[in-house]
């Protein structure tokens, strides 16, 4: 089990759940799209960040994708790092059926994928020495890589995206942050090259 520092928003009880056999946290659930109308919780979560630092982990469908940016929408940048599950199809044992869209949600990762999740956005990881690993990129980067600005930037940010295993449809100013949180630049030079 490992000691987190920030506080973890999930979507709801049964990702809270199967992050709490991994995570030593305070975890808060969304109750999904609940937090769209819930002022008291959006005011916790807002106070909760500003004070400890947010660790956002949704799934990766489109769901997940507004929770995690109307999210963003009241709480500052710099107190938010995204966590990113990978887009794995499948359904959670507990599901009749699989989600619209067919993929895992957070509930259904494994153990290890989530604590790689968690490292992989930033998590101050508290009794234990965290190695940053950030870099400085910026959108003139993706415009060399051809991820921002070009007709094929689209098709190539989704390649990218789901070899680092993360959601393929994050914009490109979330790819960017994510890529300043995670990999070095020889890295990501050395992934493009693979893409080629």
């Amino acid at each position: 089990m490992i000691r987190v520092q920030e506080v973890i928003v999930v979507e709801g009880r049964y990702d809270k759940n199967v992050l709490r056999q991994i995570v030593d946290a305070m975890i808060v659930e969304t109750s999904g799209f609940g937090v769209f109308h819930d002022e008291d919780k959006r005011s916790m979560i807002r106070n909760l960040a500003v004070k400890n630092g947010l660790i956002i982990l949704t799934d990766s469908d489109g769901a997940g994708l507004v929770i995690r940016n109307y999210l963003k929408s009241f709480i500052p940048s710099d107190r938010i790092k995204n966590a990113y599950i990978p887009e794995i199809s499948g359904k959670e044992k507990r599901k009749n059926e699989p989600s619209k869209e067919g993929l895992l949600g957070v509930e259904g990762m494994s153990p290890q994928i989530l604590e790689d999740c968690l490292r992989r956005a930033g998590a101050t990881i508290l009794d234990e020495e965290l190695v940053s690993k950030t870099e400085s990129f910026t959108k003139t980067d993706l415009y060399f890589w051809g991820l921002f600005g070009r007709p094929e930037s689209g098709q190539k940010r989704k390649l990218l995206q789901s070899r680092l295993g993360i959601p393929t449809n994050l914009s490109s100013n979330s790819l960017l942050e994510y890529l300043n949180r995670t990999v070095t630049r020889t890295e990501l030079e050395r992934i493009m090259d693979e893409l080629k």
